[in-house]
């Protein structure tokens, strides 16, 4: 009986505004920009403000910080002027507002201004804020959302990197896209960044040998060269690679992070049969991830594995201040994965 009385969790009500894409973000009076990603955020606002500018090259743009309010501003900077220019305001720290900003807010919602787009910024960091952003998702001030959600999974920066590529109309190989959210595999802001210097640079196709060209002293692209060759039981080469890895100025830690995450990967992927693209959506995975860690695993078996995930995680502490030797610790964990590889040495 007690089972039964039990209530489900509430499920959060739904958005009734329109929800944006923040690769096609379009003006509305009010545009929440919210969650954690900032760069995709800062791409959803760059794209308001091309769209307003395209429109009408005499727009205006005025920023606000909501944290550090000064009471009357929000009506000063969306009040028409003496032309009735077009007018962009950009209001940063929303999670953080002040009290005269949300009641101001609150009371602006009721009233947008003719001419006026104002882009409310939220990291959704804090609940600060809330009850105006409930004010917006349920229709008042006519506004749209553009969702930033945090971008960690393998899968997830391989979506945005190709998304890069797509928006661009520039073709990149699958192995060159692969290779090249491996070399930045720890800092969206760089991947992005790595994405339009190709795209601006190079005019044909991106292959493999152009990301290298540009990219391969990369520590993350060395990294995953040491965690191929170990997992694959090239004993000797693992060791050269970590040695290069080491001496162009690598740093351990990140070394170990690409073993582990490989090996992470072979764990959750070891034992089940499902269909590649079955199983790569039900882990969150691509299709070609699934088959790699199959591939890797040819040899592996349970306790192999194992073996190799303790050594691993020794490594990780050991580099991380639990050793006086991090490069004997890097070493004995490359020699622990390569001698229980299916072809060690």
């Amino acid at each position: 009986m007690a089972s039964s009385a039990r209530r489900a969790p509430a499920k959060p009500a739904r958005s009734a505004i329109p929800q944006l894409s923040w690769r096609a973000p379009q003006p509305a009076p009010i545009v929440l920009v919210s969650g954690p990603e900032e760069v995709c955020a800062e791409r959803a606002i760059a794209g308001v403000r091309d769209y307003l500018r395209a429109e009408d090259q005499t727009l205006e743009v005025s920023d606000i910080r909501a944290d550090d309010y000064a009471a009357g501003s929000l009506l000063g900077v969306t009040s028409p002027s003496l032309f009735g220019e077009p007018r962009l305001v950009r209001v940063s720290g929303v999670e953080k507002c002040s009290d005269a900003f949300l009641a101001e807010a609150l009371a602006y919602l009721a009233t947008p201004q003719d001419g006026a787009t104002v882009v409310l910024r939220h990291t959704g960091a804090t609940v600060r804020g809330k009850k105006l952003l409930d004010a917006i998702r349920a229709g008042q001030g006519a506004g749209v959302e553009v969702a930033c959600p945090a971008i960690k999974r393998d899968s997830d920066r391989f979506d945005f990197a190709a998304g890069e590529f797509q928006a661009a109309r520039k073709r990149i190989a699958p192995a060159a896209l692969r290779a090249l959210v491996s070399a930045f595999a720890d800092d969206l802001t760089e991947l992005a960044a790595a994405c339009q210097q190709l795209i601006a640079d190079v005019p044909d196709d991106i292959t493999e040998q152009i990301v290298e060209r540009y990219y391969g002293g990369r520590v993350e692209t060395s990294a995953f060269t040491v965690a191929d060759t170990a997992i694959a039981g090239r004993y000797g080469e693992a060791l050269i690679a970590l040695r290069h890895a080491l001496a162009s100025g690598a740093d351990p830690v990140p070394l170990v992070a690409a073993v582990a995450m490989k090996l992470r990967t072979m764990a959750r992927v070891a034992g089940n049969r499902e269909p590649a693209g079955a199983l790569a959506a039900r882990l969150g995975m691509k299709d070609w991830q699934v088959d790699r860690a199959r591939r890797d695993l040819v040899g592996w078996n349970e306790e192999s594995l194992g073996r190799a995930i303790q050594a691993t995680a020794r490594a990780d502490a050991e580099v991380k201040g639990g050793s006086r030797d991090p490069v004997f610790a890097l070493e004995r964990m490359i020699t622990v994965i390569a001698t229980r590889a299916p072809y060690g040495a």
